[in-house]
């Protein structure tokens, strides 16, 4: 293990003075800012230009002036009126534009849950905006009862106003989602979004590997480096080496695109990250990159040049990407079929199962447990055969291998 990590720690040394390195090291979250940064500027553009949303009251209680202050208070851009309207006589709204109609009367006010009729293209945090209507109407609730328990009660009820369509006509059920900006699917959001790009910025340096042992190989350098310690020595070397520098790319990554998150959105992020969801995340993102990483080490070592990569060898540069095809059937429906049997294949499981805890509200943790157990089944299985692969290949010299004398080396 001694031999393993000074060979670790030269890979680790020979790339941090690589001047490709540091520059890739930079580019990707520079470039990335300046896309997201653009895209802000479009955004608030866009934002100061935007339509102003029709809001048709129908109050039966009197508190339309107290709606209509409090709008004006939160600056929103409506344009409120008065309307006698009723809810069956609310008209089709599917070839409207940001009109909405909402209904005030002792029923709505009594259950709590206020109906909002929108059209189609209605901005989706308008649902969030118009709950501050809800302050008013409680004030009216206070100023009319007295403070016993029951009223005490009914105040701390609350008002929900809620999305209501034409064609059922009666409101639904107040909901978590009503009352926030979907809180609930931020917390899963955010952890899934951090172990997706630890997985993908350490398993595009494990690629690496490929380079460095062919380069050794073209060098002729290889026979020099095994004089002084074993092949599983120095491909173990080179697996952790390659991890260590996965894990700087992620820091300088996160460490430069955090603080534009932080400043650009309202979402708690460092409060959704300290959950210990993460860690299991993050756990399926490190064992994805020691199952790739094997993989790479051992065909890296088959190869005579890196330019004359053949079928074979570019076929394995695309493991790590197979989850990217399975991702509409696996976010438009994480229980399905696609997504179960994505789950139990070796070569998509971290990455599907990344996706579908993403999306989930409850884990199915029977599943999870057996993807797992099949993820580091098979990173023990690829570590034994990648030893053997590499002790052959990385002195082979000439050619690259085909995958019938690899076939051989492992059953050797």
């Amino acid at each position: 293990m001694r031999n393993s990590m000074k060979v670790a720690k030269w890979e680790i040394k020979r790339n941090m003075k690589n001047k490709t390195f540091l520059i890739g090291l930079f580019i990707s979250p520079i470039l990335f800012l300046v896309f997201m940064f653009i895209g802000s500027l479009f955004g608030d553009s866009d934002s100061d230009e935007a339509e102003t949303t029709t809001v048709f009251v129908n109050d039966q209680l009197g508190v339309y002036p107290a709606l209509e202050e409090t709008v004006e208070q939160g600056e929103f851009n409506w344009e409120m009126e008065t309307t006698e309207l009723t809810e069956s006589e609310v008209p089709d709204l599917a070839e409207s534009e940001n009109t909405a109609y909402i209904f005030i009367s002792d029923e709505t006010l009594e259950s709590g849950a206020v109906p909002v009729y929108m059209s189609e293209d209605m901005d989706p945090f308008f649902i969030n905006q118009v709950q501050v209507l809800g302050t008013p109407l409680q004030a009216m609730k206070i100023a009319e009862l007295g403070f016993s328990e029951e009223e005490a009660a009914t105040v701390l009820q609350g008002v929900a106003f809620v999305e209501t369509t034409v064609d059922k006509g009666t409101s639904e059920e107040p909901s978590a989602e009503v009352d926030g900006l979907g809180d609930g699917s931020m917390e899963r959001i955010v952890p899934g979004i951090f172990a997706g790009v630890i997985m993908l910025s350490i398993v595009f340096t494990g690629m690496a590997i490929f380079q460095s042992a062919s380069q050794e190989k073209k060098d002729k350098i290889a026979e020099i480096i095994l004089s002084s310690l074993t092949p599983s020595e120095l491909m173990q070397g080179k697996i952790i080496g390659y991890f260590v520098l996965g894990l700087i790319q992620v820091v300088v990554f996160i460490g430069l695109l955090f603080p534009f998150v932080l400043w650009k959105t309202d979402i708690p992020v460092i409060e959704y990250l300290l959950v210990p969801e993460t860690a299991l995340l993050v756990g399926i993102a490190i064992l994805s990159y020691l199952m790739f990483a094997s993989i790479f080490v051992g065909i890296g070592a088959t190869m005579a040049d890196v330019s004359t990569a053949g079928n074979f060898q570019g076929m394995v540069m695309m493991l790590p990407f197979l989850p990217f095809i399975m991702i509409g059937p696996v976010l438009s429906d994480p229980n399905g079929l696609v997504a179960q049997v994505g789950t139990y294949i070796p070569f998509t499981a971290p990455g599907v199962l990344i996706m579908r805890l993403t999306m989930l509200e409850e884990w199915p943790w029977i599943e999870i447990i057996i993807s797992l157990v099949i993820i580091i089944v098979s990173i023990l299985i690829f570590m034994k055969l990648a030893g053997k692969i590499f002790k052959v290949g990385i002195l082979m010299y000439g050619k690259n291998a085909t995958p019938g004398e690899i076939w051989k080396w492992i059953r050797a």
